[in-house]
């Protein structure tokens, strides 16, 4: 996040972006995080259901005339093609947290290039929503409340190791790479309490722990990068 941030929010704010967006999905985070942004073509995302954003930020290469047309100078062109609509949005948020839609569930390498931007900027308390899953960069240490039975899936973008309580296989002594070892479809016990070397690692729990998995980011120290 920048000192001259875009859109500078004392609440969370809602991030729309381009892909597929379930109108629940949408009320579910404007309730949390009521400040609406969208990157680039998510804007006509969100007059589609809608709503309308207090900003719009990206290089305005998919954002039709008529939704330029309808929000103005709440409209902001960043010319660089050398970062994402999502990492344009993202560095030019000063908000407590984010909430990102449209970024999970559509083109793939959309997909793929979102979850990167995330690892990256581990430092931002940013969470993904789609239709099934909340995704967001492990910080330094975590604990969060999850229940017996839940799914909790880790996904390396870079070398790391960690340690980890309340998780069906532990985590302490692996190595986890993106092209190597990753930990996939593990199982919480109960709360979850999870500690990494490095960032690097996002986790993945079930959209219907939205809630728990803010409440522990947001508690959380960040990564010092």
């Amino acid at each position: 996040m920048t000192k001259s941030a875009i859109v500078d929010s004392r609440g969370g704010v809602t991030l729309i972006a381009g892909g597929p967006v379930r109108r629940k999905d949408l009320i579910a985070a404007q309730g949390l995080a009521p400040c609406l942004v969208a990157a680039d073509g998510g804007a006509d995302r969100a007059l589609a259901l809608g709503a309308h954003p207090a900003a719009v930020i990206g290089d305005l290469d998919s954002i039709t005339q008529a939704a330029r047309t309808e929000l103005g100078t709440a409209v902001h062109h960043i010319a660089e093609q050398d970062s994402t609509d999502f990492d344009k949005a993202l560095r030019n948020i000063n908000a407590p947290f984010v909430l990102g839609l449209g970024l999970l569930g559509g083109r793939v390498d959309h997909e793929l290039s979102a979850l990167a931007v995330l690892a990256r900027r581990a430092a931002a308390a940013c969470l993904l929503i789609g239709p099934q899953d909340v995704i967001f960069a492990a910080p330094p240490l975590l604990t969060i409340a999850m229940r017996a039975g839940d799914r909790f899936s880790l996904f390396p973008f870079a070398p790391v190791t960690g340690r980890s309580e309340g998780l069906q296989w532990p985590i302490e002594g692996i190595g986890f790479s993106p092209s190597g070892r990753g930990g996939t479809s593990n199982m919480a016990l109960g709360p979850v309490r999870l500690e990494m070397d490095a960032p690097g690692m996002l986790v993945i729990v079930p959209r219907a722990r939205l809630r728990e998995a803010l409440e522990a980011r947001l508690v959380a120290e960040p990564w010092k990068c």
